[in-house]
């Protein structure tokens, strides 16, 4: 019962700013050493076209970009493997108008044949070459703003993708290079190679990896800017999930370890916190769960996506919370004294992780 009267007070507490006002507290971040500067909140596309039921219509998808676009938001996060294919075509469309304003990141790194089907991971350099002319087709641009591997591929040296991508940076095809969800020691490897923009991995208070495995270490010793996705814990952190909360059967939380029944059960004491914090705010748990993220350091830049209006203006005005070094302690002190159950992702996606 309190959780339920919990819930419904902060239905009308939402922290929201018109999309002009957006613009004004949306603040810049650079990427480390390289100099990249975006929005410190961007947005990640994957959602409309993948793993959270079926896609979203593409006007639609369109829409809600163009609106991040209009708040401020500069970076834009998809992949080929979203859809796949089809979500960089709506990224590609929505972005047309605004390519001077805004950038685009993709990734590479998946056997994906024409038709879709697909056949493990694929880092081979005449791949990583098909792959980039194929996304530019798709985005609609002449030169790829951020390329990501998406996952490391054992079979092929980080070398010599980070010196594929090199080539293709100094053919003008490319402006930057990252990683997804790679080891520390692999991003020493490529970094010095070719260096690195920014890793990407999933990072969250209900996923702190990156604090535990070298990598946020390693990305502040070379330079490098770090980007979590999933900041919102697929949507467990919003306080929108309930612990019988029922998902469309291609919903990829249905195979989570960590929205399992009895794990939700456990973990909703991370959004009980989430809860307490944001009243004293006068924010939402999301926003919260974000602006602890934004205040981790400054070169982090969350990708939190949505397919709706009100939930992206509400991610959006995690921009203005201010976390003072005593709201950051409580929530160290608090969060420490909570177990997470589950794994983070289903077993057969962890195991293409190096972080």
């Amino acid at each position: 019962m309190i959780r339920q009267d919990l819930d419904t007070r902060f239905e009308a507490i939402v922290f929201s700013l018109r999309a002009e006002d957006m613009r004004e507290v949306m603040q810049k971040r650079k990427f480390g050493n390289s100099g990249l500067e975006v929005s410190a909140l961007g947005f990640g596309c994957m959602g409309l076209s993948a793993n959270y039921g079926p896609p979203t219509e593409r006007q639609e998808g369109i829409k809600i970009i163009r609106a991040a676009v209009e708040r401020g938001v500069t970076l834009f996060d998809t992949a080929e493997a979203y859809g796949p294919f089809t979500n960089e075509e709506m990224v590609g469309e929505a972005l047309a108008p605004f390519h001077k304003d805004v950038v685009i990141a993709t990734k590479f790194g998946f056997g994906i044949h024409p038709d879709g089907a697909r056949y493990g991971l694929d880092s081979r350099p005449d791949h990583i070459r098909q792959v980039t002319d194929a996304s530019l087709r798709r985005l609609k641009v002449q030169a790829i703003d951020l390329l990501y591997q998406h996952r490391v591929d054992p079979n092929v040296p980080i070398e010599d993708v980070a010196g594929t991508v090199k080539k293709l940076i100094e053919q003008g095809k490319v402006k930057h290079f990252g990683l997804s969800e790679a080891g520390h020691k692999t991003i020493r490897r490529a970094h010095s190679v070719q260096p690195i923009t920014a890793v990407q991995s999933e990072y969250s208070l209900w996923t702190r990896d990156p604090e535990q495995n070298g990598v946020l270490a390693a990305c502040e010793e070379l330079g490098i800017g770090f980007v979590p996705f999933s900041p919102l814990g697929a949507g467990f952190l919003t306080g929108k999930i309930g612990t019988s909360t029922e998902f469309d059967s291609t919903d990829f939380r249905n195979r989570s370890p960590r929205f399992a029944p009895e794990a939700r059960v456990a973990n909703m004491a991370l959004v009980d916190l989430l809860k307490h914090i944001a009243e004293s705010k006068h924010a939402t748990p999301a926003q919260i769960a974000l602006g602890w993220l934004l205040a981790q350091k400054p070169w982090i830049v969350p990708i939190p996506g949505t397919r709706k209006l009100e939930r992206l203006d509400e991610n959006l005005g995690a921009a203005a919370i201010q976390l003072t070094p005593d709201d950051l302690r409580e929530i160290e002190d608090a969060a420490s004294k909570i177990t997470i159950q589950g794994a983070r992702l289903p077993e057969a996606v962890l195991k293409l992780s190096e972080s």
